[in-house]
């Protein structure tokens, strides 16, 4: 019984604790799943890609936006202010990634990643969650840090003390 009680309290603890962010999920030809609610249940969106997305809530699981790397959608899937003309691919097997700004409110940077055919590099983009009302804008757009790259991208916390996350690309 104890063990019990114990793995209880490690189970209701972890789930207490969970984070939302990647509560939802955009793919495809408008497809969707938003997995705040069980089961998870298909989402409609305005996402028409045929390989790379990437999409971000915050940390209570509400949508903030997302992106198949040449467009940006805010929670209304509507395109966020400035948010077309970005350089990533819809070909791309990984054509963005959003990723937090480290010490900072409702800024996140989308880096992108072009295809095989249409190399753009690797470029990042910033969205500020604080304008056009909180449903965010593209501040800056397009900013080089690899001219060539393949379409790959990812991204890992170095370590959970600092918050530091690397950005990882092959460039080619």
């Amino acid at each position: 019984m104890k063990k019990l009680a114990i793995l209880f309290f490690l189970l209701y603890s972890t789930i207490g604790f969970a984070q939302g962010e990647a509560n939802h999920w955009f793919f495809g030809q408008n497809a969707g799943i938003n997995f705040n609610k069980t089961p998870p249940t298909p989402i409609n969106g305005s996402l028409n890609t045929y390989e790379g997305c990437a999409t971000f809530s915050d940390r209570d699981g509400n949508l903030l936006f997302y992106t198949d790397g040449i467009q940006v959608f805010n929670k209304n899937h509507v395109v966020m202010t400035n948010g077309s003309g970005l350089l990533g691919d819809s070909s791309s097997s990984q054509s963005a990634i959003i990723v937090p700004m480290p010490e900072s409110t409702g800024i996140y940077y989308i880096f992108t990643v072009g295809s095989n055919q249409n190399n753009t590099g690797l470029k990042y983009s910033i969205v500020n969650m604080n304008f056009d009302g909180g449903d965010g804008a593209v501040t800056s757009k397009n900013i080089n840090l690899l001219s060539f790259c393949s379409e790959k991208i990812s991204a890992v916390v170095k370590d959970c003390s600092s918050g530091s996350i690397w950005i990882i690309a092959f460039s080619s």
